[in-house]
């Protein structure tokens, strides 16, 4: 079936609709991974985006339920070069078009994805729908204008409070859009861990007594969630601190730092990062939007990007506070940052 992403500057990409046909709007971002398609899809960090798929062939090891980086997919729409139809691996238990279907997940094929890509490379990030009918420029406007991704925090965090049993030191997990892999990055080193909602009070996550507050990764613009980083500026120094991504960008805020929006993301599976510490440089899995623009005051830098030499994290001993901007649970890979979560363990 055909269909058309329109763009909010007006330009026009068609293609051929699979998944779920349904019109969709969300913000337009892209990923550079070749593979990990499943763990993009489910990465409550996109919640509200639709996302390009620059490798141009994707689907071609279907979907199984054991990669899922939380219980469904998070996308708005899911653009795609090429769609295989016939995956072949041992593992596949569906293919894409079935997963998105089943899903309620619009996709679109056929699509030019190396000048989209330019396109948000060159005038950054921007809304856009994808429509099944006739493009009507004012409808098409109207979508885009009414689209708002202020509340992508209260739509992926959990809506209670659980516990996961482990005999080694005790994690209070703020989730703000929690990645699994994180999660299980924890159990894998025996940590009891409490998943707490977003915007559980601070005095019910200090009654837990932990050893850590750790802040997950999320969606959506750090600068919205004032309440949020009020809670954390009520933690700070009471218990070691750790965070990654959203949670972050949240710490550097609530310690009297900065944010920026980039101008199109860094989204993939090959972002090149320095640790200063080791002085060495490890090959990142990134997945954000935004970035923390000035440092708090107190804080040293510990990693930088090499491809635009944005702050990738930070430390402060005395307060026993380390947060990393990129996703070293990985989950698409590579797998070698998951050092740091012994780091986060040492605080």
């Amino acid at each position: 079936m055909k269909a058309n992403l329109i763009l909010e500057n007006g330009v026009v990409f068609s293609g051929e609709a699979f998944g779920y046909l349904e019109d969709a709007v969300g913000e337009v971002v892209f990923n550079t991974g070749i593979t990990g398609y499943q763990e993009v899809l489910t990465d409550p960090s996109y919640w509200g985006q639709i996302v390009t798929m620059t490798y141009p062939l994707i689907g071609n090891y279907g979907v199984n339920l054991e990669d899922l980086e939380s219980k469904s997919p998070k996308v708005k729409g899911f653009i795609v070069k090429e769609y295989c139809k016939n995956p072949s691996n041992f593992r596949a238990e569906m293919n894409l078009d079935s997963y998105l279907k089943q899903n309620k997940v619009i996709g679109l094929e056929n699509v030019d994805t190396r000048a989209l890509t330019r396109v948000l490379r060159n005038s950054g990030t921007m809304r856009g729908v994808i429509s099944l009918g006739e493009i009507n420029k004012e409808a098409v406007q109207e979508k885009i204008k009414s689209f708002s991704n202020v509340n992508a925090v209260r739509e992926v965090t959990t809506k209670g409070k659980y516990t996961i049993d482990g005999s080694g030191k005790h994690i209070a997990l703020m989730d703000f859009g929690v990645k699994e892999n994180i999660i299980r990055c924890f159990k894998e080193r025996n940590c009891k861990i409490t998943v707490l909602p977003a915007y559980t009070k601070p005095q019910e996550v200090l009654n837990l007594n932990p050893d850590l507050i750790f802040l997950s990764n999320g969606p959506g613009d750090p600068e919205d969630l004032t309440e949020i980083i009020e809670n954390i500026k009520d933690l700070v120094g009471k218990k070691p601190i750790g965070g990654i991504c959203l949670g972050h960008q949240l710490l550097a805020l609530a310690l009297g730092g900065s944010t920026e929006k980039l101008k199109f993301g860094h989204r993939g599976c090959n972002h090149p990062v320095k640790d200063l510490e080791r002085n060495r440089v490890y090959i990142t899995s990134q997945n954000h939007g935004y970035v923390v623009k000035a440092m708090p005051e107190n804080m040293v830098v510990t990693h930088v990007s090499l491809n635009d030499g944005s702050l990738e994290g930070m430390r402060n001993t005395e307060q026993r506070i380390f947060s990393v901007q990129y996703h070293p649970e990985a989950s698409p890979g590579p797998m070698e940052n998951q050092y740091l979560f012994d780091e986060f363990l040492k605080l």
